[in-house]
């Protein structure tokens, strides 16, 4: 049938070419004027009739046949199965007719990292533990903001707000700054979880998916939701911030949100929050203790209890990285590498009050000269997380991934002399400079 379909097709267009041959010919002057107004007159009619049977032969040529509209499997394809097997169609596609087949195809291909995916999906029980064993329980045996706070429904309130705003005049501006950069950082919260549920194998699509992953999700989100509320209350209380510009930075944080390159990779983004949780509880360690330094007894006690928060969810997701290197070494090393050669991107990275375009800039260079983050900081954290995974000892990997932990390996002591030099080199600035007042 497609042999006689494809002859129509070819004897209609020699027909073509035959008649207007017969009539060029016929008018061998070829005035191109007079070839042109016959065209459009009686002696164009061949032309036409073969153009026209052409398109019809073309049209006709090309229709499927009825037999092969049938639908024979539940691939919803134009196959007629008596026309070819099984075997040949998935020698051609990659899949066979039954329903399992078509339902490993469609696995494998709906993830952009379908084996990391699998691997995620094999420590899953180990994310429920961490529900179990890291996450606090909810509800009234979990610690709530109001615990560290004046209660303002009970008599004598104010009597206790005086006293904390007694204890926080002696904490300097710039300390002061740092708090307040963290706040806003923990308050963008929604852009965390958000991001968390981009990671492929760990999201809770739904919104109450009863998975350990979607749960460990919900479950963090919870408590990392105290830390904001509580940091925020205590500097409203505080009565030292604009506290309208500070909420102001926080809306423009969340409507920005921050992109860390984890490209909905569950190794890359495990590797993120391995890092970031633990800078974060570095910073709000250092917060305290220059709360402490000042007489800030109150404020010592709760960046004290956020850092703990942060000392849990750390070890919480480096394990997950470790459990992904028991089962994937080459994936997880080869990622490591390649985020390490980029670099860490802070989350209030994308903080603006809508004035100051460079606040970010601003806030961690305070951080920076106070001590509570440094680049010092940063190196230490690699050095953590290569000892935590025991990249020394790992063996068995590719060439390729033997050279990421050599690189990894050596990575802290190179970036802590880089992080020396640019301190020294900041430093001598400073003290040319007048410190920035706030």
């Amino acid at each position: 049938r497609k042999l006689r379909d494809a002859t129509f097709v070819v004897l209609c267009f020699l027909i073509t070419i035959a008649s207007s041959i017969d009539i060029l010919h016929h008018h061998h002057s070829f005035d191109r004027e007079k070839v042109i107004e016959m065209m459009s007159h009686q002696e164009s009619f061949g032309i036409r009739a073969a153009i026209a049977s052409c398109l019809v032969a073309s049209v006709y040529a090309f229709q499927a046949s009825p037999s092969f509209a049938r639908v024979g499997s539940a691939l919803k394809v134009a196959v007629d199965p008596s026309t070819i097997t099984n075997k040949e169609y998935e020698d051609i596609c990659g899949v066979s007719f039954d329903e399992q087949s078509l339902h490993d195809r469609l696995k494998s291909t709906k993830f952009l990292y379908p084996k990391h995916v699998e691997v995620i999906e094999d420590i899953g029980p180990i994310a429920g533990r961490m529900v179990d064993d890291i996450l606090l329980e909810t509800g009234e045996k979990a610690w709530q903001p109001q615990d560290f706070l004046p209660d303002l429904s009970q008599e004598g309130w104010e009597d206790d707000v005086k006293e904390l705003r007694k204890m926080a005049e002696g904490v300097p501006d710039d300390v002061m700054v740092v708090l307040v950069g963290d706040m806003v950082t923990e308050e963008a919260l929604p852009t965390y979880q958000t991001l968390l549920n981009t990671f492929e194998g760990c999201d809770d699509p739904t919104g109450d998916t009863d998975t350990p992953w979607a749960r460990w999700s919900r479950g963090w989100t919870s408590e990392e939701n105290r830390h904001g509320d509580l940091l925020n209350k205590y500097l409203y209380l505080g009565g030292r911030c604009d506290m309208r510009s500070i909420e102001v930075t926080i809306q423009h944080l969340i409507t920005n949100g921050f992109n860390p390159d984890a490209q909905k990779d569950p190794y890359r983004g495990f590797v993120y929050t391995s890092f970031q949780e633990r800078a974060t509880k570095v910073s709000h360690s250092n917060v305290g203790r220059l709360a402490g330094k000042y007489g800030d007894k109150q404020l010592r006690k709760i960046c004290a209890q956020i850092a703990g928060d942060e000392g849990r969810h750390e070890k919480a997701y480096q394990t997950f990285c470790e459990e992904i290197i028991k089962r994937d070494p080459d994936g997880l090393i080869m990622v490591f590498g390649e985020m390490m050669r980029g670099q860490i991107v802070m989350p209030a990275e994308l903080m603006t009050d809508g004035v100051n375009g460079n606040l970010y800039k601003d806030f961690s260079e305070v951080a920076q000269r106070l001590g509570v983050y440094t680049a010092l900081d940063y190196a230490d954290i690699i050095r953590h997380l290569v000892d935590r995974w025991d990249l020394e000892n790992l063996e068995g990997l590719s060439s390729e991934a033997e050279k990421e932990r050599e690189y990894l390996c050596k990575l802290p002591e190179r970036y802590r002399k880089l992080a020396e030099r640019s301190m020294n080199k900041k430093k001598k600035v400073n003290e040319e400079e007048a410190p920035k007042t706030f």
